[in-house]
């Protein structure tokens, strides 16, 4: 990563201008997200699936986090094609959604939600891969443009909580449709890119990595840590909706946690402990909460509850990605976040299956498995600690410092 001074900065005007688009790209994609993650569940259940069937068909998306995703990546940064890419899976992802939404039985639903999802969850990968290719060119900084998305989950998932208490829940999958459709329309105005050529040890590096105990401990404990909110993500909605509260209530519930999230990471800059510290800290915190959202507490301590979120979940992708700055190299970076993506594919896919699997027979019970999880995430980092802050010691402190100037904070 070339330093401050070294980036070429184009027109302060076509800056503008692809920081406005890529920020409202990015507020379509995550109000996307933010009306999927807590309603399309609700969906599910209202068209008559099945607890079991819920928690297979929810693992669909972290299925292909492993599977479809590294080939889309790969192959749009191979043709150098992000911003046509970002296009395509946008288009796709909104027709994908409105086959799911015709459809009421579980196995038409889940094959249909598996094109969708091939389609959808390269999204946000391509968007970053092409943010950052924008920060290099135009010298912007990466964390104020990666917040917008963080906004527009909170608005999204409110629009849908108002949504909820006047259209019937067999309907809300519209409401997501319309959400996709909006991020198509807005990829359309995304600038294009200068081609670049990629580096030629870039392929050895990304293999090598795999060989790395110290990277293995990063992506093995983030994906236990963070996927150990696979039992929130699919059934806190539903639970929620049969203790009696409202569509609003639930969505401001879900907007407490990304409030949360977005405090961790406009403060994270200032954070002195050591990455591989907020990790574990992101992990006991996730322990703590799980265990009192077993207890099924009453609206008044879940609104306490949720507000961990910005450590279970943000703490944790803050040191990771802290961990990843200091431990990968940047012509490899990329890759890094790949094989990231993928081990928390595997380990969230499964925590899903198995959640609907334990949540029919169990119901809050879940939440005891889900705080085992993040207990083993802790313990993965807290024993490779040593290892890890010795091997950032011998890094040179270049490459760290120019990372963190221009990525900043992300999740």
């Amino acid at each position: 990563m070339p330093s401050e001074s070294q980036i070429p900065i184009a027109s302060a005007p076509a800056a503008r201008r692809f920081a406005s688009r890529l920020a409202l790209f990015y507020g379509a994609v995550f109000a996307l997200i933010g009306s999927h993650l807590p309603f399309f569940p609700m969906w599910l259940k209202a068209v008559g699936i099945e607890a079991s069937w819920i928690g297979i068909i929810a693992a669909v998306p972290a299925v292909t986090r492993f599977t479809v995703l590294p080939f889309v990546t790969s192959l749009a940064e191979r043709r150098r094609a992000l911003r046509g890419a970002m296009i395509v899976t946008a288009f796709m992802t909104t027709l994908g959604f409105s086959v799911v939404g015709t459809q009421h039985w579980p196995i038409p639903v889940f094959l249909a939600y598996v094109v969708t999802a091939s389609m959808w969850t390269p999204m946000v990968p391509l968007t970053d891969a092409y943010a950052l290719h924008g920060v290099a060119r135009y010298g912007l900084k990466y964390g104020p443009l990666r917040l917008w998305g963080s906004a527009a989950f909170v608005a999204g998932a409110l629009l849908c909580g108002l949504l909820a208490d006047v259209v019937a829940a067999a309907h809300l999958i519209w409401v997501i449709v319309a959400m996709a459709a909006l991020g198509a329309m807005i990829s359309l105005g995304l600038q294009p890119l200068g081609s670049s050529k990629p580096p030629l040890l870039a392929q050895h590096g990304a293999t090598a990595l795999l060989r790395e105990p110290g990277f293995l401990a990063i992506i093995a404990a983030s994906a236990l840590i963070q996927g150990s909110h696979a039992a929130y993500y699919t059934f806190a909605s539903i639970t929620w909706q049969l203790s009696g509260l409202g569509g609003l209530t639930i969505a401001g519930l879900w907007a407490l946690g990304v409030v949360a999230e977005i405090v961790v990471f406009a403060l994270s800059p200032r954070f002195t402990l050591q990455p591989s510290v907020l990790v574990v800290i992101g992990a006991l915190s996730a322990v703590a909460r799980w265990l009192i959202t077993a207890q099924d507490p009453p609206v008044a301590v879940l609104a306490v509850v949720q507000l961990a979120h910005g450590l279970s979940f943000g703490l944790t992708q803050v040191g990771t990605m802290g961990l990843l700055v200091r431990h990968v190299p940047v012509h490899v970076m990329a890759r890094g976040q790949g094989y990231l993506a993928a081990c928390g594919g595997i380990v969230a896919s499964s925590a899903s299956i198995l959640s609907g699997v334990v949540y029919a027979r169990h119901g809050q019970g879940v939440y005891y498995v889900m705080a085992a999880m993040a207990v083993l995430g802790a313990a993965v980092m807290w024993s490779a600690r040593h290892y890890l802050a010795f091997s950032s010691e011998v890094e040179t402190g270049s490459r760290e410092e120019n990372v963190s100037k221009k990525i900043g904070p992300r999740y």
